[in-house]
């Protein structure tokens, strides 16, 4: 099991999203499953996995991973053109604590590129291409910082700590998706966020709930 170093997020760890989809697979990457980050997950390193966890080559827990029930959480659509008006106000554009993220970096040339703006009504919207390979680890990384850029504002990082996704379809390579996300609930530096993907059809293909959790500040 690894984290390939293209797939990277916050600098020298792997993109959250990504990464639980890869964990994920212990026991089903199409979900209902839930991972749990416990450290940043490091890349281009042999990971061990057994019995629900995932561990680094000196034994450090890296995450667990566990089956739930279905997850619920839907956050409606938007067309594209509205993800398009969105993604042009993307705030990480001019301020990204995490540039080079593989989802929403604007300096990854060959990242997701998602960038998701925010809504009148709250929520973030971005359109999302899909990539030429199409894994259910893609699905898991689309829906990861949509979801953070809920609660991202300028000085407040986030990272994501927890998240529990299901993904019944996957798109075809070069389809243009939309994704939304909105933050649900705060308490002290944790926020929860749900994220869902339409596919160029409008159908569903994916959906998740997550925590994220506020970097502590100098």
């Amino acid at each position: 099991m690894l984290v390939e170093g293209r797939f990277h997020g916050p600098d020298g760890s792997g993109n959250g999203g990504w990464s639980a989809g890869i964990f994920a697979a212990l026991i089903d990457d199409r979900g209902p499953v839930e991972v749990t980050l416990r450290r940043p997950p490091p890349l281009d390193t042999p990971l061990v996995a057994a019995d629900g966890e995932v561990r680094d080559p000196e034994g450090r827990l890296i995450a667990q991973v566990r089956e739930v029930e279905p997850v619920d959480a839907v956050v409606p659509p938007v067309d594209r053109a509205t993800a398009e008006v969105a993604a042009r106000a993307y705030p990480g554009l001019v301020d990204h604590p995490f540039p080079r993220c593989y989802v929403c970096g604007p300096e990854h040339p060959d990242g997701l590129r998602i960038f998701p703006g925010r809504l009148p009504d709250g929520r973030t919207a971005a359109p999302f291409r899909a990539p030429a390979e199409v894994v259910p680890a893609t699905v898991w990384a689309a829906l990861d910082c949509p979801g953070g850029w809920a609660v991202l504002s300028a000085g407040r990082p986030y990272v994501l700590g927890r998240i529990a996704a299901q993904v019944p379809a996957l798109p075809r390579p070069g389809d243009v998706c939309v994704v939304t996300g909105v933050a649900v609930g705060f308490a002290g530096r944790k926020a929860e966020v749900h994220t869902s993907l339409y596919g160029s059809d409008g159908a569903l293909m994916g959906r998740a709930r997550a925590t994220w959790v506020a970097l502590p500040t100098a």
